[in-house]
């Protein structure tokens, strides 16, 4: 099957047995319109494929093949504890990029699928240490904190201001369904229980 041209829609399959992570996964595809999420019974006709397991091992990559094992099928892997996995038995079995769930914004996730599906070959990044990865950087005070994006930083600020979601999404221009997936993604991403929390964590650590 060819790959997907620079602009076109990336037809989008999700394997993902947490009935919450396969949810947040597929919002990420439904907020961004240059992905198409595919029915499981069509998976063999993804551009990528989705996959988000708790450990990556042995058997997360044979589960890989029984999703689909059409020559050629890409997926991006999207870990939730740990990997275990061998990194060159992973690209064999058509593993294209791996995401740590708790750094997975909308932004990242849809970078990362538009890759997979694309014509480059994009590095395995180093799965053993997430606290490396590019959408990490390091806090004055020494420990790793996650990187807000702009549309996160923009609507936590707001936030901290006393704004509600439907204000904020008039001064945004978004829908409000878009500014409460970001700020899903934010909180998810701060490791934070609410929306006060992730506005005094963000602040506390320098990201607003």
């Amino acid at each position: 099957m060819p790959r997907q041209a620079v602009g076109e829609t990336v037809r989008v399959a999700i394997h993902a047995p947490a009935p919450l992570v396969r949810a947040g996964l597929a919002g990420f595809v439904a907020l961004d319109p240059r992905l198409h999420e595919l029915p499981r019974d069509r998976i063999g006709e993804a551009d990528a494929i989705v996959v988000a397991v708790d450990v990556a091992d042995a058997s997360a990559l044979d589960l890989l093949h029984r999703l689909c094992d059409r020559p050629g099928a890409r997926f991006l892997v999207v870990v939730g504890k740990k990997w275990r996995a061998d990194l060159s038995a992973a690209q064999k079995r058509g593993v294209r990029a791996v995401v740590w769930w708790d750094f997975c914004s909308p932004d990242v996730f849809a970078r990362s699928v538009r890759a997979v599906a694309g014509s480059e070959e994009i590095p395995l990044p180093s799965p053993l240490a997430p606290e490396q990865a590019e959408h990490h950087v390091v806090a004055s005070r020494g420990r790793a904190e996650p990187r807000l994006n702009a549309r996160e930083v923009d609507v936590l600020r707001l936030i901290a201001e006393g704004k509600q979601c439907d204000e904020i999404a008039l001064e945004l221009s978004y829908s409000e369904r878009t500014v409460r997936y970001i700020l899903y993604g934010a909180m998810k991403r701060l490791r934070t229980r609410n929306r006060a929390h992730a506005v005094s964590h963000a602040i506390r650590a320098g990201l607003i």
